[in-house]
């Protein structure tokens, strides 16, 4: 009977050389769930592998993320083999987090571990970078790292972004990076 259902936000679909940026599909969950159950992806973000009802939450809030503020995250998949690579996108996560992130599109990216090391993360962000910049009114935008994940800091300045400053965010350090038009 749920299968019935579908969303209505059209997602724009962004190409890159390698890898297609897509919507997300409920048959998309178990690659997500995978990837968030996977102690090596989440060592860096989350800290701990996710229960599929947390990974459903997170699910439902890319989605929602696109009908409520006109950006969210897409499904990162292979073009060549369509095989699911990771999510990448905007949110606004209302963190508890000074200085305030609050109506700041922050990005994020996470790759399913065997994507990892192929570039796929600085060719994704570039992409929704370049799609930030033509449909944000804002010219900010943000990110946090954990400090000991060297590659995501890579991607990030591959990007544009720069360190603003160190933050603490639910008790661990962080980095705040921001990027300005």
């Amino acid at each position: 009977m749920l299968d019935s259902f579908r969303p209505t936000v059209e997602v724009p679909t962004l190409e890159t050389e390698r890898l297609k940026l897509r919507g997300h599909r409920v048959e998309d969950f178990v690659h997500s769930a995978a990837m968030w159950g996977d102690p090596v992806v989440v060592r860096h973000t989350v800290g701990k592998p996710l229960t599929e009802e947390e990974c459903w939450t997170r699910f439902l809030r890319y989605v929602g993320h696109w009908a409520l503020l006109g950006f969210g995250y897409w499904v990162a998949e292979e073009k060549a083999t369509g095989r699911f690579a990771g999510e990448i996108g905007f949110a606004d996560y209302k963190r508890d987090l000074e200085p305030s992130l609050k109506g700041v599109p922050e990005i994020g990216w996470v790759l399913a571990t065997h994507a990892h090391g192929k570039g796929y993360a600085t060719e994704a962000v570039r992409a929704a970078v370049a799609w930030g910049d033509a449909n944000f009114k804002s010219a900010r935008t943000a990110c946090i790292i954990a400090p000991e994940n060297v590659a995501s800091i890579r991607v990030a300045e591959k990007c544009g972004y720069r360190e603003l400053q160190r933050a603490t965010y639910k008790g661990h350090p962080v980095l705040m990076f921001v990027r300005e038009l």
